[in-house]
């Protein structure tokens, strides 16, 4: 649902600046006319880096000059419609924040957008921006994508500078973007990524492995097999399954693996605490309950903890890598369930990320480039069908994103 009105104190869970439009621009050019919601991380000239912390914002000083994601989408002609709110310094998946609020989801009403570009998926979502800019680290496209029904993209690492934006774990954060439809996706995938590599390949096969779909809610798993079944043959892949990704590519049995998933979380945590930790110690109260929780782990993060974490992602990064050979896309889903409601308790909040962070950490320890396509519903709630390519892939991913779905399935 594009446009549904809003509360009026639903505009500053969403925007914390605003314009018509904040920043117009450049006459002509591919992107002429598109509107993008840019993720309160990146630097706007003229405007404060907030990082959706209030004490944070109060002591930055204004940009100078644009982020290059900013400055190039505008170059392309893209209007800023304004900066939009973000999970604090983009430590979350859940979309909310403790000082602003919680953006709405028009495509889930009354349950959270996803984290951390909580603010543009939402601005999209509501038809306020035809796209968000936003950025990837953990899954906070791929996140609110799935919980708002939109197409997302993660690109392959480094292949889009983060200059001018504010860093959360460097070894994984990616510029990253949202759109309803699959043409402007593709649209913002033509101006900001590299020229395709010379040997791209167009995907041709599909895997699943049985064993990385497992965190995701049964609901989600039985939604899952049809809609991969669908797009395979829409798409014309040659569809892989196995009951263990590492069985597939010669590693070892799904039950030697060690938690792929806590080492990126802890050697995420040691960055995060490396970048802002000098910055929260300095404030203390300053941060919201559940990202204060996770710093507060980081900083107890012992160097031997990260150098056996860097070992596992290591290894890990290898499996993965082999498992998508050019032409080759690994699917899975983008969450581990549907959008789930704001008033969840703690206990449930956690499950819900550690599950999902297992979904999307599997792409950001490797690297690689990963898409998240609105492909699937549960119990009427939008759930994403996530696809992982090989480094380079990402055109690759983008054209799998425009191939036609049936009437009425989006």
């Amino acid at each position: 649902m594009v446009g549904e009105p809003m509360n009026p104190g639903d505009q500053d869970a969403v925007w914390r600046v605003r314009g018509r439009p904040l920043v117009g621009g450049a006459p002509g050019g591919p992107l002429r006319g598109v509107r993008v919601a840019v993720k309160d991380l990146y630097a706007v000239a003229g405007h404060r880096v907030g990082a959706g912390n209030p004490a944070w914002l109060a002591e930055a000083s204004p940009a100078t000059e644009h982020a290059w994601a900013v400055r190039t989408l505008l170059e392309a002609g893209a209007d800023i419609a304004g900066i939009a709110q973000t999970d604090e310094f983009a430590y979350s998946l859940g979309g909310t924040n403790a000082h602003y609020g919680t953006p709405p989801n028009p495509a889930a009403p009354g349950r959270v957008p996803g984290g951390s570009s909580s603010g543009p998926a939402s601005a999209v979502a509501l038809g306020q921006a035809d796209a968000g800019l936003g950025s990837d680290t953990a899954g906070s496209i791929r996140v609110p994508a799935s919980y708002c029904g939109l197409y997302g993209m993660r690109p392959t690492h480094g292949a889009v500078p983060v200059t001018g934006m504010l860093p959360l774990a460097p070894r994984f954060d990616t510029v990253g973007w949202l759109a309803r439809d699959a043409v402007t996706l593709a649209r913002l995938g033509d101006v900001l990524l590299p020229p395709a590599p010379p040997d791209l390949r167009p995907l041709r096969h599909a895997r699943v492995a049985t064993d990385l779909v497992g965190p995701a809610d049964e609901a989600v798993r039985d939604a899952f097999r049809p809609a991969v079944a669908a797009l395979a043959d829409r798409a014309g892949l040659r569809l892989e399954e196995t009951p263990s990704l590492n069985d597939s590519v010669g590693g070892p049995p799904a039950g030697e693996r060690r938690d792929w998933a806590a080492a990126f979380t802890t050697v995420q945590g040691a960055q995060a605490w490396e970048c802002d930790g000098a910055w929260v110690s300095s404030h203390p109260g300053a941060l919201g309950p559940g990202v204060a929780q996770r710093f507060e782990r980081a900083a107890g993060i012992t160097p031997q903890a990260r150098a056996a974490a860097e070992e596992v992602l290591r290894d890990a990064a290898r499996v993965l890598r082999d498992a998508v050979p050019p032409g080759t896309a690994l699917l899975l889903p983008a969450a581990s369930g549907p959008a789930p409601l704001p008033e969840a308790d703690s206990a449930r909040k956690a499950a819900t990320r550690a599950a999902t962070v297992r979904l999307t950490s599997l792409a950001s320890l490797a690297g690689l480039p990963s898409i998240a396509l609105p492909l699937m519903w549960v119990d009427g709630l939008p759930v994403g069908l996530c696809a992982v390519a090989g480094r380079g892939s990402d055109r690759a991913l983008l054209e799998l994103a425009l191939t036609p779905a049936p009437a009425g399935e989006l």
